[in-house]
């Protein structure tokens, strides 16, 4: 399979439109590929508070119109990173969206961990409350946004779902850089899946972000980093890497807490 993670530069000056429409064209562009990440609230800012009540949206908003159109004209399966969602009744979430290749929304995550310690995300969105694994041609795709990989137990959740892929778009800051490699390689080793790590990039909110989305092997190997700046980190993948690696190292028979 090809894997294809679009690192998005977020930038104040930008408005949401015009970012969608360009991110649009840039998942029209992986056409040949088989997934498509994007990286979390970039049609906001993972960072920019101010705009979210404002620029919420329903599943069936702008942002989700032109994802499914997207995906479909790329024949793509594409995971959307995540808006955030006005719920119609009231509630806001970081919501994860997955399209398959004709343009269907096959799957939502509302985040279950919020960032911001009382603060931010954590003070204005509700916590999801339910798993999401996407059953997929090249495997189960598990899904999970940003904070989210500070937790390993809902990791552990993923995997006894039956994942085999991780799929996470983060808008994780440059300063805890060291974090996000370590924690991207210790759940790919953890529970035996390729991650798909999909960061943002650029400065948005007065937050310079980390960049460096990456793909992870089950053995923790890095097979793809980007840099700093916007791009499209490409990999090819052998999706039985993962049932090769738990049938030669079958560490999770061992466990013996669930």
């Amino acid at each position: 399979m090809r894997a294809s993670l679009l690192q998005i530069a977020v930038d104040d000056a930008e408005l949401p439109q015009d970012r969608r429409e360009r991110v649009a064209a840039l998942v029209r562009a992986q056409a040949g590929a088989d997934l498509v990440v994007l990286p979390e609230l970039w049609p906001l800012g993972a960072f920019s508070a101010r705009l979210w009540a404002e620029g919420a949206e329903q599943l069936d908003g702008p942002t989700a119109d032109a994802m499914a159109a997207a995906a479909k004209d790329a024949g793509v399966w594409l995971h959307a990173g995540s808006i955030v969602e006005r719920d119609p009744d009231g509630p806001m979430y970081n919501t994860s969206l997955v399209f398959s290749p004709s343009g269907d929304l096959v799957s939502v995550y509302r985040k279950i961990h919020r960032f911001g310690f009382d603060q931010g995300e954590a003070a204005t969105m509700t916590a999801g409350q339910e798993l999401a694994v996407v059953p997929t041609p090249f495997g189960r795709l598990g899904l999970a946004t940003c904070y989210d990989l500070r937790f390993p137990e809902l990791f552990r959740a993923l995997l006894d779902a039956g994942a085999e892929l991780l799929a996470v778009p983060a808008g994780w800051p440059a300063r805890r850089l060291a974090h996000w490699r370590l924690f991207a390689q210790a759940r790919a080793v953890e529970e035996q899946c390729v991650v798909l790590a999909c960061n943002t990039a650029g400065t948005h909110a007065g937050v310079p972000q980390a960049g460096h989305s990456m793909v992870v092997d089950p053995w923790g190997e890095v097979l793809a980093e980007a840099g700093t700046e916007e791009t499209a980190l490409t990999v090819d993948l052998d999706p039985s890497v993962v049932s090769r690696t738990r049938e030669e190292f079958p560490v999770l028979k061992d466990r013996m807490l669930r």
